[in-house]
């Protein structure tokens, strides 16, 4: 039986409500490659799912995330990309798998000395390095410079130099200081120890506690999660045992506390582009950025969030003013001075 005009019509309009359906629902959906533990960000996501129905398949990729994006290639299910540390996010740029992102909510959001000035990343929240002090001992301010001064001979604790939380703050020394200089401040430290670099950042606070050492340098957050343990377990004597000192560099002109950050960057070949930046400028909402604050007790990148008590105790976070990229130059170069001055021996 021929089909009638209007039996042709109705199925042509049949077949487009599939294929509009179809896409209806690829785009309530996409993809997050990070190296970020799940368990971190995936409150952050279910909230965003929840508020915009659209669906995030997480998928962790512990090591490798470059070799398995580009191994991927065109035909990639990546949509955004997301990591800790600058290096890292940077190293995503520099291989080609990341695309540029004009938002002005991000930018609105994030301070120009936080985001990739070719608008290929983003950071989503930050980690300060901090001092670690006694807190019986009266220290209400301090300067990465004098982590070197002999006065905290055998009194100073801090991890593996190697560790990329240690090399990014050589790296700012390097860029705010010179080589040389750097070179020097990074033997006066080593000279400053009160035991090997090595552990980690939770390790200064425990060693603080023993008496080993008195000062020390690590990252603010863990302090939060120590201090918010539950009371008579180690962490939580650990953090009651120490207070935070936000140092800045020396130079009038550098005042500030060095942080790394949190970020991510949208996928070259995302399949659900506007998916991928609706995630990213989420991110920034104060709704996930004071979640950011509460959950990982890392600092907010925007302003004027909410903060967990207990990381609102270190007070204002200034944050050394020298773009990221100034300083994620010279993590080569802080490599080297670690292994140059034996500073892990």
């Amino acid at each position: 039986m021929r089909a009638t005009p209007l039996l042709r019509t109705l199925t042509l309009i049949g077949s487009t409500t599939l294929a509009l359906g179809a896409t209806w629902a690829q785009a309530a959906e996409l993809s997050l490659y990070t190296t970020r533990e799940p368990k971190l960000i995936q409150p952050l996501l279910d909230e965003f799912t929840k508020d915009t129905g659209v669906k995030v398949n997480t998928v962790f990729v512990k090591d490798g995330l470059i070799e398995r994006v580009k191994a991927e290639g065109d035909k990639s299910p990546a949509d955004v990309l997301m990591t800790v540390d600058i290096g890292n996010l940077l190293d995503l740029v520099e291989a080609g798998i990341t695309q540029p992102i004009d938002s002005a909510v991000l930018k609105e959001a994030i301070p120009a000395n936080l985001r990739g000035t070719d608008d290929q990343w983003y950071s989503l929240s930050l980690r300060d390095r901090v001092a670690y002090v006694a807190k019986d001992i009266p220290v209400t301010s301090i300067t990465y410079e004098e982590f070197a001064d002999p006065k905290w001979k055998g009194k100073v604790c801090i991890r593996s130099g190697q560790h990329p939380y240690n090399t990014a703050l050589i790296a700012a020394m390097i860029a705010h200081n010179g080589l040389e200089a750097t070179e020097n401040w990074l033997k006066g430290v080593k000279a400053n120890l009160g035991r090997k670099a090595a552990g980690g950042d939770r390790d200064v606070a425990r060693d603080i506690l023993g008496g080993i050492c008195d000062v020390g340098i690590a990252n603010a957050y863990y302090v939060g999660r120590m201090k918010n343990s539950e009371p008579g377990t180690d962490g939580h004597k650990w953090g009651e045992a120490i207070k935070v000192v936000r140092p800045t560099f020396a130079k009038e002109s550098s005042k500030g506390t060095h942080v790394n950050i949190s970020g991510a960057a949208v996928a070259k070949h995302a399949p659900n582009k506007g998916n991928a930046v609706k995630l990213l400028e989420y991110l920034v909402s104060d709704k996930a950025q004071s979640m950011y604050a509460k959950a990982n007790y890392e600092y907010p990148v925007k302003k004027g969030v909410e903060l967990d008590p207990v990381v609102a105790s270190f007070g204002t976070l200034v944050v050394d003013p020298l773009p990221l990229v100034e300083i994620a130059k010279y993590r080569k170069q802080a490599s080297e001075l670690v292994d140059k001055v034996g500073f892990n021996n």
